[in-house]
């Protein structure tokens, strides 16, 4: 059987966007890219742009990063529309998540090491496939374990608005994924499903780097009745090594005091064509000029 996801939209018909960065470090020129490329979006469709901070892992969270990436966004001029959300507050929403999940007898304990992982296993598309050692041989609770989710061979298909169809199954090309991890931290795959749901997202535009990871969440979302955002990822910039632009290859954080150059450096990366006379006016005209003529057929493959 296949499973056709058609990115229904949720009940709220005004586009929903967000930026949703991880405070490990101050903002780079990844990152701006993304948050343009999604505040453009919202705001040429008329819509809300949220900010969420994924702090959920706090044992990457540097403190005071959240607060230098939100004052990085105010002076940049990118306005957020509602409260910032913090995941280290949603605990409580990820674990009732997380028994929908198993009473739908979808959840097991898993205690294997990673090595004994990549021992056993081949190489999917974010690394080795776990064989389902602990789904065959049920774990004990009373050890560490992580909780993994029982995945299945039905194709999960979705429309990308830039990149076209995807289609991926679940079990052959990624395995049974850990939802929550041995020290209690809920991990990414669930928590952006449920904070996504919670915020009503219409919309999510956000780096290629996390386009293998959308059937995962499609997957969740459909185990968990929420309503299917629409996806638009973005190409990614990477460093003279062809690395992804982040914080562990050392990204120079955006410098505030030459923000207008970098804002259209930005623009031209997502393909965009501002007049070169844009660096003549300030930051309320580029975003001026920017809202009324993004275009996402510009957007490079």
């Amino acid at each position: 059987m296949q499973n056709f996801v058609r990115n229904n939209l949720s009940i709220d018909p005004i586009y929903r966007g967000r930026f949703a960065p991880s405070p490990t470090g101050p903002l780079h020129f990844g990152s701006l890219v993304a948050a343009v490329g999604s505040y453009l979006d919202a705001k040429f469709h008329h819509g809300r742009w949220l900010v969420r901070i994924e702090d959920v892992d706090s044992q990457r969270k540097v403190t005071g990063a959240a607060r230098e990436i939100l004052s990085t966004l105010e002076r940049l001029g990118m306005e957020w529309d509602e409260e910032v959300i913090y995941q280290s507050q949603r605990a409580e929403a990820y674990h009732e998540a997380l028994n929908v999940l198993s009473k739908q007898g979808l959840i097991y304990p898993c205690i294997c090491s990673r090595k004994e992982i990549s021992d056993s296993s081949i190489i999917g598309l974010s690394g080795p496939i776990y064989p389902g050692t602990c789904l065959k041989n049920p774990a004990s609770v009373k050890k560490a374990h992580v909780l993994r989710i029982q995945t299945n061979d039905d194709s999960i298909q979705f429309e990308d608005i830039l990149k076209g169809a995807n289609t991926q199954k679940l079990r052959s090309d990624v395995g049974d994924f850990v939802l929550r991890r041995a020290d209690g931290i809920y991990a990414y795959q669930l928590a952006v499903v449920v904070d996504d749901a919670a915020q009503n997202i219409t919309h999510v535009v956000r780096g290629a780097d996390l386009l293998d990871s959308t059937p995962r969440q499609i997957f969740l979302q459909q185990l968990l009745g929420y309503p299917i955002p629409q996806y638009l990822h973005l190409p990614v910039v990477t460093d003279a090594k062809g690395e992804k632009l982040s914080k562990q290859t050392n990204a120079a954080p955006v410098n505030i005091s030459n923000a207008l150059t970098q804002l259209v450096d930005a623009l031209h990366f997502l393909g965009q064509k501002p007049p070169a006379e844009i660096l003549e006016g300030d930051i309320s005209s580029f975003w001026q000029w920017a809202k009324q003529n993004w275009c996402v057929n510009l957007i490079p493959h």
